[in-house]
């Protein structure tokens, strides 16, 4: 059979011939070609969602119908393909339609000469997708049809028309969408719109909602809101569940056991979604969560955000029934704002020793001190400010060891404590008794659930006729089952029993009496964790600001209490060098006084105890080799040891600091960094550093200026100019030295 010609005419019934019947000729339009007609013609079908797919038969009938349609305009039904991947999915956007991607990619590759649809909004109902499909039918030469007719998008008339379909086709979206949407808004602000009920509440087909009817039910939900009270926070609630083997009863929203209810393990989503949900306060809320579209190929954003409650649409209070107050919702969500480590927030009470960590902030810049442990094993702690290394500028806050600063602390929480002991003794009986019986409750509800589905088997296998074995066996199976799980929650509620008893013992309240009595004992017991010391302190302290000077052993404390009392205290804290202790002139005046007397190194540490003076590093009473290594270190000496000579340009640390104006720890520092020339003299315990006056000029120049971020110091000022050859590079004494130092000795003997 040959195919006839665009420019071919049918027959006309008058003309002369033999014609024995006159057969329907296909709908040809001048717009359609042999080469359209030698490609594919593809039919597109969609429908917006599942629920159109299922009850909206007639226009998915409609649509396959489009199949007799394109042979009808002259393609053999072999050349016709149904694309209906898309069935169910939007047409807001293509980025979801493997369909459509599939047609762009046939039109691209010049296979399609015709692309039908039942209307242009089933093809694409975004504009950006419609005009890339209009723009590669162009270039490819394909034909865009519906039921109206046929379009060449080469054509300025029809190009104009589509382009009118497909913003049509947008707007009516948008209508659509609105339409939807003023109708859910209306029905959230009367507060009967629900998606689903979380645990603890079932909807009933009325729309009402309620409690579960189940006893049980309730009850695990009322003991994970009360623990989350005692433990405080939304991980230790859900490790308390897997340790105690407590199960919660959820009903599913879909699936074959809808409706019904489900025992599981709980997991840290049932935990967190109950501590944040406001309908246990009996809030009705809708659009607590935004829903944000990820682009594709775009950064990664979360999806969904969960909206502050005073930004929520629409929040009716008293609306549900209840299983907490507003109020303490309220306290809750504070609670679990604050367990969060942030700049603002303390965090989580952890295991560290640092016993204010999240709560000691800088009483220069304001700023949270960060909590770090040093030392070989990683134990010591220390509270850093860590500003100046974020804003790129010169230190000017400086951290210190944690100990002093948690001792002082504990010490006044103790002593706050004491008043109260009685009354936290008794309290403690209390809420381990309580605690007990909410276990004991929830294995007693276990046992009575267990034993109803017991004898509900029964009944079952009672009830069938005892000559119909292929039901009796199914249910002699299912009663077996039930007696088993009825001996294993009876065996778990004896284990539970033997361990913890619902009731405390006479010698177990005594015991907690004597443990809470003595409140300092309990506070430095080996079985406190570190954590639960934490938790104590931050019940009655809100904050502690610490003010520490470069300068001095002294630091400033500030305790802000809870309830806005401020007490104000000062700690010493251990310090590195000498020259950072706060009395150092003093110190070294008195030390050289003493020696000048003739005083022995002994002698003089026993002057330096009695005056209050302290070591540095341990702020411990002075020995004889500190004082006698503190000699060594300022240049003082006794019998035959005497001062090194020093050679041109060469001084002590502390003689260059005063002649730079800056402190004897700052040029310690250039020292370690090699930014001076330095040497360590072993006759003297001490360093000597050789500095001209054009050494000097970049020192001051260094002094002054200030870090710029992580590039650190300009090069120029931090690398030290060539020494002169008065002195190797390897540290040894020229030979006129060696000459001087041996003469000095021949002398002195």
């Amino acid at each position: 059979m040959t195919r006839r010609k665009s420019n071919d005419r049918p027959p006309s019934p008058t003309s002369k011939g033999p014609i024995a019947t006159r057969v329907a000729q296909p709908l040809r339009s001048p717009k359609i070609r042999d080469r359209h007609l030698d490609r594919l013609a593809i039919v597109y079908v969609r429908q917006s969602t599942p629920h159109q797919v299922r009850e909206n038969r007639e226009s998915r009938e409609r649509q396959y119908a489009l199949v007799d349609h394109a042979v009808a305009l002259g393609w053999p039904p072999d050349r016709v393909i149904v694309i209906d991947e898309d069935q169910g999915q939007s047409g807001r956007s293509a980025a979801d339609r493997s369909g459509f991607q599939r047609l762009l990619a046939e039109v691209t590759m010049g296979h399609v000469g015709l692309v039908l649809g039942l209307e242009m909004s089933r093809l694409a109902r975004s504009s950006a997708d419609w005009h890339r499909l209009i723009e590669m039918c162009a270039f490819c030469g394909s034909l865009l049809a519906d039921q109206d007719g046929i379009y060449d998008p080469t054509d300025p008339n029809d190009r104009l028309l589509l382009g009118l379909k497909g913003t049509r086709s947008e707007a009516e979206q948008v209508t659509l969408r609105n339409r939807l949407e003023r109708g859910r808004r209306n029905k959230a602000a009367r507060g009967e719109m629900f998606y689903g009920v979380p645990m603890g509440f079932v909807q009933l087909p009325s729309g009402e909602v309620t409690l579960d009817p189940d006893e049980q039910v309730r009850g695990v939900v009322r003991l994970i809101l009360n623990k989350f009270d005692e433990l405080g926070t939304a991980w230790a609630t859900f490790r308390y569940l897997l340790d105690m083997g407590i199960e919660v009863g959820l009903r599913p929203s879909r699936g074959p056991r809808r409706g019904q209810l489900v025992w599981q393990r709980p997991n840290r989503g049932n935990v967190e979604r109950l501590l944040h949900h406001p309908i246990y306060a009996g809030v009705y809320t809708h659009g607590r969560h935004q829903y944000a579209s990820v682009p594709q190929g775009g950064p990664p954003r979360p999806a969904c955000r969960r909206v502050p409650l005073a930004e929520v649409p629409v929040l009716i209070r008293d609306r549900l029934p209840a299983y907490i107050t507003w109020e303490r919702f309220l306290a809750n969500q504070e609670r679990l704002h604050r367990n969060q480590s942030t700049a603002t927030t303390p965090g989580v009470p952890r295991g560290g020793a640092a016993l204010l960590s999240g709560l000691v902030t800088c009483g220069t810049c304001g700023c949270r001190l960060r909590t770090v442990y040093r030392g070989r094993k990683k134990t010591r702690p220390y509270y850093d400010c860590l500003q100046h290394l974020v804003r790129g500028h010169e230190q000017t806050c400086f951290g210190l060891r944690a100990t002093p600063v948690d001792e002082l602390v504990a010490a006044e929480v103790l002593r706050a404590l004491e008043p109260a002991a009685v009354e936290l003794s008794l309290k403690a009986a209390d809420d381990i008794g309580r605690e007990r019986g909410r276990l004991d409750r929830y294995w007693q509800q276990q046992r009575e659930r267990s034993c109803h589905e017991a004898e509900r088997a029964e009944l079952q296998y009672h009830a069938v006729d005892p000559t119909n074995r292929l039901v009796a066996r199914t249910l002699e199976e299912r009663w077996e089952q039930a007696l088993r799980r009825v001996r294993q929650v009876e065996e778990e509620y004896e284990r539970f029993a033997h361990a913890s008893p619902p009731r405390l013992s006479y010698a177990e309240r005594e015991r907690i009496r004597a443990l809470a009595a003595n409140i300092p004992a309990l506070w430095h017991a080996p079985e406190t964790r570190a954590a639960d010391r934490k938790e104590v302190v931050r019940c009655l302290v809100e904050r502690v600001v610490v003010r520490v000077q470069s300068d001095s052993e002294y630091a400033g404390v500030a305790i802000h209490w809870q309830g806005g009392s401020v007490t104000q205290h000062t700690v010493v804290r251990p310090l590195g060098q000498y020259e950072q202790l706060r009395d150092y002139p003093q110190l070294i005046a008195a030390v050289r006084q003493w020696h000048e007397k003739g005083c022995r190194p002994q002698e003089i540490a026993d002057r330096l105890n009695e005056a209050g003076f302290r070591t540095p590093r341990q702020q411990q009473p002075f020995k004889r080799s500190e004082v006698h290594a503190l000699l060594h270190r300022i240049g003082l000496n006794y019998g035959r040891t005497l001062p090194e000579p020093l050679e041109t340009g060469e001084c002590f640390l502390n003689d260059l600091a005063d002649r730079l104006g800056v402190k004897a720890v700052t040029v310690r520092r250039w020292v370690a960094r090699k930014w001076v020339h330095s040497r360590w003299s072993k006759r003297q315990r001490c360093w000597i550093l050789w500095a001209d006056q054009a050494e000097q000029k970049r020192l001051r120049t260094l002094a002054t200026t200030v870090k710029v971020g992580s590039n650190g110091y300009p090069p120029e000022l931090t690398t030290p100019r060539p020494r002169r050859a008065d002195r190797k590079s390897s540290g040894t004494m020229t030979k006129s030295a060696r000459q001087g130092d041996r003469r000095a000795r021949k002398e002195a003997s």
